[in-house]
């Protein structure tokens, strides 16, 4: 299919200009580029159709000072729900209808005229929405031009997909600075007042509804034939499937099971009566059409006893709040805590101990509070921090409330620091488990991360503890003294610095030629500059780095170790460009660290969600029917064992 095709050559002519402008490197030749350049400029004048992506053309990125508000030429109105299937299948009445995906991005619409893009609005509140144009000319799969002369509008739902959002998320270090959900992500990428932040987030939009094409009306009489025609002028179209009374319920069924493992955020399905004119013919409510209505997968709600809500500190000195109640079975599992997520949500549910609630897994997978039968409103938010005793307060943020330690010497601080340091993926120190560092903190043997290699000074108390005895205290001692050979990337992500995480840290310290005065003389602009970095990270970044305090923290720790600076031979870089995903039990390496390191080493990436880039999945158990091999078996990419992967890229 042409523009499946069209598809391909822009993904594939942008990983190679990528590669030959950012990274100084080449993964095709000038005359197999050219090729498939001309060969994109032929299919792009042939069909009418160019992606916003497409390296044909090139896409100034916009910024505003607020986003304009605009009335939309047709209400878009809320669909009526349903949670009963039964009467999914009587709402039929006998007609055919198409059951399609209920996305949960943000509903967008697009109007086109003379076959250019000219206008994006949000839905807004349904009456009136904001003007996004900019932005969404940088939606990864949005045709910018189309072969249709007349005017044409169009609904559909912006969406960030799981893998992607996994993907930015895995970038940030800071538990409590990594985006919620993709919904949230979405809408908030999709209002930037900068379409260059938009542009990164991977925004992906999905057509629903062809609201009018001039000329088009007799053509394009069922929804289906709507779907195919935009289909065929190049736009993405949200997965729908015509039903009847009798195979409605088969087919939602497979949507059930789909869900499991689909990569895009989907909070139920739409169904709608397949010949336009009858649906239009029914009219509307006040507030709802009668074209089409929601399906909505019923929540297993359980009702349990509130027993307690345990106040959780973090190193930032935000104190969670996390309900534990009487444990039920939910969805196949037993569960018996769920997040509260800030002090906004624990007053609107009105919580007090020993309160009658009702639980359910959202989207069938994290503990939630439903409703609160009791709402005795009894509950006391803590003036102390349960770690230190110290003053908490509230502070307000994008009208949430949440819970602060305001004592910047709390433990919980120091102890979650710590834990990071000393991680698997920081100074790798074995032996200094979160219980250990406690204890460490509360006995004073330790105050910053240089006192961890001075533990001998302090022999005897640490024989004397609960747990430890002489091996466990030479054990110890040895992987730390193991420790003081590391590595730059380990070093930045062991500070703990807000937003930067393992990925963060290696591209950083590559950047500046793994010299940690360049990264510590770094500032903010230079930093936004760099790709992936932005503005919010570098000055996360250059807040703690420029700090005096921790500038003393930094340089007395960096006068214990010794940074080995990497050293690539020339044609080392065997697997620069590829990405892998490793899942399972290895059986040449001790754990996929060790893996993921070799692969790294090599110039290979190694993420944790299977997309349509990656090159291939690492999996000794190569007929497992887990979500990783359904993923990759759905986007075609190969699953190599550990031995086969090793021998068909040279690793043996």
């Amino acid at each position: 299919m042409k523009n499946e095709r069209m598809k391909y050559l822009v993904e594939i002519l942008n990983q190679a200009a990528k590669a030959y402008y950012a990274e100084d490197r080449e993964i095709m030749s000038n005359f197999e580029y050219d090729a498939l350049y001309d060969e994109l400029v032929a299919l792009e004048a042939e069909t009418g159709v160019t992606l916003s992506n497409s390296p044909t053309i090139r896409v100034g990125y916009e910024a505003v000072d607020e986003l304009p508000k605009e009335r939309h030429e047709t209400p878009m109105l809320s669909l009526g729900k349903t949670k009963s299937r039964e009467e999914l299948r009587s709402w039929l009445g006998g007609h055919e209808a198409v059951l399609s995906w209920k996305l949960d991005g943000l509903t967008v619409v697009l109007t086109y005229e003379d076959g250019k893009l000219s206008k994006a609005v949000t839905r807004g509140n349904g009456e009136i929405g904001e003007v996004i144009t900019g932005n969404a000319r940088t939606f990864q799969n949005v045709p910018l031009s189309i072969p249709f002369k007349g005017k044409m509008v169009l609904r559909g739902e912006a969406v960030i997909s799981y893998s992607d959002f996994e993907a930015m998320n895995a970038e940030i270090a800071d538990e409590e600075a990594k985006y919620k959900n993709p919904r949230n992500l979405c809408s908030g990428s999709v209002r930037q007042l900068n379409s260059e932040i938009t542009a990164k987030r991977k925004v992906r939009f999905y057509a629903f509804q062809l609201v009018s094409a001039e000329g088009t009306e007799e053509e394009l009489a069922l929804v289906t034939e709507r779907f195919a025609y935009l289909s065929k002028l190049g736009f993405d179209v949200v997965e729908h499937y015509v039903v009847t009374e009798d195979t409605i319920l088969d087919r939602i069924s497979s949507f059930e099971k789909a869900i499991e493992s689909y990569d895009i955020p989907s909070d139920g399905l739409v169904l709608e009566y397949n010949d336009v004119a009858y649906g239009a013919s029914l009219g509307r409510t006040a507030k709802t059409p009668k074209h089409s209505i929601a399906f909505k997968w019923a929540d297993e709600l359980r009702e349990t006893t509130l027993l307690e809500i345990e106040w959780s500190a973090s190193r930032t000195g935000l104190i969670n709040p996390v309900a534990i109640f009487e444990p039920v079975e939910l969805e196949g599992t037993t569960v018996s805590r769920a997040s509260v997520h800030n002090i906004s949500i624990v007053k609107s549910l009105k919580l007090g101990i020993g309160d009658k609630i009702t639980v359910y897994k959202a989207n069938m997978i994290i503990p939630q509070i439903a409703e609160n039968l009791t709402c005795s409103d009894s509950l006391e938010i803590p003036c102390t921090c349960p770690v230190c005793g110290g003053r908490t307060e509230i502070r307000q943020a994008n009208e949430a409330q949440s819970l602060y330690c305001v004592n910047e010497a709390c433990p919980a601080k120091q102890i979650k620091s710590f834990t990071q340091f000393v991680s698997r993926d920081a100074m790798n120190i074995d032996g200094l488990s979160e219980a250990t560092l406690e204890k460490f903190v509360d006995l004073g043997l330790i105050h910053e991360f240089a006192d961890l290699y001075h533990l001998e000074e302090h022999r005897d108390k640490i024989c004397e503890m609960e747990g430890f005895g002489e091996k466990s205290y030479n054990n110890l001692i040895s992987s730390i003294d193991a420790s003081r050979k590391t590595t730059l990337p380990r070093i930045i992500y062991g500070l703990g610095i807000a937003n930067i995480g393992v990925a963060n840290a290696k591209m950083l310290s590559k950047y500046f030629g793994y010299d940690m005065e360049a990264v510590l003389a770094a500032d903010a602009e230079e930093l936004a500059a760099i790709d992936k970095v932005g503005e919010v990270i570098a000055k996360a970044f250059v807040e703690y780095t420029h700090n005096a305090e921790n500038q003393r923290i930094i340089r007395k720790l960096l006068s214990e170790v010794t940074i080995e600076i990497p050293v690539i031979e020339e044609g080392s870089q065997t697997l620069e460009g590829c990405i892998f995903v490793i899942t399972g039990s290895l059986n040449h390496f001790e754990n996929r660290n060790e893996l993921k390191d070799l692969i790294e080493s090599k110039g290979g990436k190694v993420t944790g969600s299977v997309t349509g880039k990656t090159t291939c999945l690492i999996n000794n158990d190569i007929t497992s029917t887990s979500g990783k091999n359904k993923k990759a078996k759905e986007l075609g990419v190969p699953i190599l064992s550990e031995d086969d992967f090793l021998e068909q890229y040279g690793l043996k």
